[in-house]
């Protein structure tokens, strides 16, 4: 039990040669100073850059870091499932290869999941929430009315960011919700909390530091994708299909 692994650091990768170098330093440079067995977990699949090599390089510099390629991408929301099922973690996090929320908030889930959550997600939209930069006046707009239709449409009520990527989970919470999710895209945070929310788990939102990436991966074309899903949602809940 001693050589347990304590925490699991999922991170979706498509197409982030770039940006994901200084994130995995970041994040091995933290993990590396803790007193626990920790794994970092790289899901690249469908990368068309060099994505998975630079993983492959960067196993040789940073401790307990593992890849995972499946050849064709099948979504973020496809990405983060297989890494939650590959990790080996008693607390499961996923977090964005742009690091744009740092691995050191992970300290505030601790007296969280104490006091008996089953998930603690990162919120931008919390009192203590510090956004530097903020995001664009546009940005902040769509993002209002993607949490009004989701409490809507979903009935995530009482969440006000379903979008940070930022997500913390025990083991037993982890094996039973993933396992149940059928949203492969960006719309996989809001299934995920009604999968939660259906059987049982105790949700709690606290609040993050968040750095406002200017290429952010998620476009106009992908909120539309995400209001498609959130039917899609719906009609899954309507046919019970969250249930365990």
């Amino acid at each position: 039990m001693e050589n347990k692994i304590h925490l699991s650091v999922v991170i979706p990768a498509f197409n982030e040669e770039k940006r994901l170098p200084s994130s995995l330093d970041a994040i091995d440079k933290y993990l590396s100073s803790q007193n626990y067995p920790y794994e970092i977990i790289v899901v690249a699949s469908g990368s068309t850059d060099n994505t998975a090599g630079l993983v492959k390089n960067m196993q040789k510099e940073v401790k307990n870091l593992k890849l995972v390629d499946r050849g064709k991408s099948l979504g973020k929301g496809y990405a983060v499932k297989t890494g939650m099922e590959e990790a080996k973690g008693g607390y499961r996090i996923f977090t964005d290869a742009d690091n744009s929320t740092p691995i050191e908030q992970v300290e505030k889930m601790w007296p969280y999941f104490k006091e008996g959550y089953d998930l603690v997600i990162g919120s931008r939209d919390v009192k203590g929430a510090v956004l530097d930069p903020p995001q664009p006046f546009y940005r902040r707009i769509l993002g209002d009315v993607f949490r009004i239709l989701t409490q809507i449409i979903c009935g995530t009520h009482g969440i006000l960011d379903s979008q940070c990527g930022f997500k913390g989970f025990t083991e037993r919470a982890a094996l039973d919700i993933f396992p149940a999710t059928r949203i492969n895209h960006f719309a996989f945070d809001p299934e995920l909390l009604v999968i939660a929310k259906k059987r049982g788990y105790k949700i709690k939102e606290m609040p993050v530091f968040w750095k406002n990436d200017p290429d952010s991966k998620v476009k106009f074309k992908n909120m539309l994708e995400m209001l498609r899903d959130l039917f899609k949602i719906r009609w899954n809940m309507i046919r019970k299909r969250y249930g365990r």
